[in-house]
């Protein structure tokens, strides 16, 4: 189940980056983008867990309910420790890019604590002042302001006005935040970006802040004169990246119109449009339909069907068939659950495995078989797809054999309801 939400939290946080990328990037509303970038992230992480039933009947959906597959005989319980092994290795290999992401914070934030080493003095500001012996390095990490030896008074001063911006507005927090982000999500390139975006995002507003006490003329001056390098730390604001240089001159230079903010409002539309995926994206019953499966057996069987059914779209319908002996469950998802059981138990006992040993089969094999509870409620065999036509007869046998049910229901009136069944049998050597 976590693949396919790391999918949809990918496909929305790259929906927000061009968004910003086209159209918000070279505005100059500094704070709203700031947010904007800080929120946006997060809300591709909450938009898929998110699901609003009025929303779900806007899209077309799956118009097949997928049970969850029923294995035969005793051999079968094997897949499913391989199943969980493989799980398992996904998660070592998730815990060990964790742990990566993490040595790798570690050590950006040691190099950092070398910087810290030169001698500290007092100023009228507020943040700690630090001096880096025989260096030109200028940065600012949470309250400490790093400033090289080989400055000169002048290039402090125009330093200083600048950092103090990052300071006071606690730049270093929301790259903080970000490295956390990465730790956890290290394979999501778009983090990355978010943040190198977010970085950008600070230089443009503490040069927006800064040039408010000296002329622009000498602040691009001071831009282009002073040079020099640092080491490459993501979670710190540097003054100066060469990269950065020419953007933060354009910048300075822009002042967007008011009349450009109603690009903010393209985010009505698109998110309406997420929530709108996430709910009908969403299968009603998670805990029993089996993603892979359903992906597999609907394509499968819709290859071999020989009919067409008009039956309404599980995903949106009322009340679903009830199975016999059901009856008194409340909700459509007990009821859901009471069938798959009742028919894998029926499956269990009816279906004869010695098929596929007669077939000279071994191994294990996957039966797809599609059918509708029609508005009778009696079941109707829609088709099948096995490897060996006996096996494909075998289980349009024991499909047939269900019992009739309450068909579902839709506003009141009796619907047919399509379905799909996933067979898994395993044939020893």
């Amino acid at each position: 189940m976590m693949v396919p939400y790391f999918i949809e939290v990918g496909l929305f946080q790259l929906a927000f980056l061009l968004v910003y990328e086209l159209l918000l990037k070279k505005e100059t509303f500094f704070q709203a983008n700031r947010w904007y970038l800080l929120i946006m992230p997060v809300l591709g992480f909450l938009l898929p867990l998110l699901e609003f039933e009025s929303l779900q009947g806007l899209l077309p959906v799956e118009p097949i309910a997928v049970l969850p597959e029923v294995w035969l005989e005793p051999e079968a319980a094997t897949p499913t420790l391989q199943q969980a092994r493989a799980v398992n290795w996904g998660l070592l290999i998730y815990l060990l890019g964790v742990l990566v992401s993490l040595g790798v914070l570690i050590g950006k934030y040691l190099s950092l604590r070398k910087l810290f080493k030169g001698t500290s003095f007092e100023t009228g500001f507020q943040p700690r002042i630090i001096r880096v012996p025989d260096s030109r390095v200028a940065c600012t990490f949470l309250g400490t302001i790093l400033l090289g030896e080989k400055l000169d008074q002048e290039e402090k001063n125009h330093i200083l006005r600048h950092e103090m911006v990052h300071v006071r507005q606690r730049h270093s927090l929301d790259l903080i935040w970000f490295e956390l982000l990465k730790i956890l999500c290290w394979f999501n390139p778009l983090i990355y970006l978010f943040q190198r975006r977010l970085s950008e995002l600070h230089e443009f507003i503490a040069d927006s802040q800064a040039v408010k006490s000296v002329s622009k003329q000498e602040y691009f001056q001071q831009l282009l004169n002073t040079a020099f390098g640092t080491k490459d730390i993501s979670f710190i604001n540097q003054f100066f990246n060469h990269s950065l240089i020419k953007k933060r001159i354009i910048m300075l230079q822009k002042k967007s119109k008011a009349i450009a903010k109603a690009k903010y409002l393209l985010l009505i539309p698109l998110l309406g449009s997420m929530l709108i995926y996430a709910s009908c994206s969403t299968d009603a019953d998670p805990e029993v339909v089996q993603p892979e499966a359903a992906t597999t057996s609907v394509i499968e069987v819709e290859k071999s069907s020989s009919a067409e059914s008009d039956g309404i779209p599980f995903g949106v319908i009322e009340d679903v068939p009830v199975f016999p002996g059901c009856e008194d469950l409340a909700s459509n998802e007990e009821k859901k659950d009471c069938m798959a059981k009742g028919i894998e138990t029926m499956v269990n006992r009816h279906f004869n495995t010695d098929v596929a040993k007669n077939a000279g089969l071994t191994g294990l094999h996957r039966i797809y078989v599609q059918f509708e509870i029609t508005e009778k409620g009696q079941v109707k065999i829609m088709g099948a797809r096995a490897p060996h036509p006996d096996l494909e007869q075998e289980a349009i046998r024991v499909v047939s054999e269900l019992p009739d049910m309450q068909p579902g229901k839709q506003k009141g009136e009796n619907v047919a309801v399509l379905y799909s069944l996933p067979i898994v049998l395993r044939v020893a050597e």
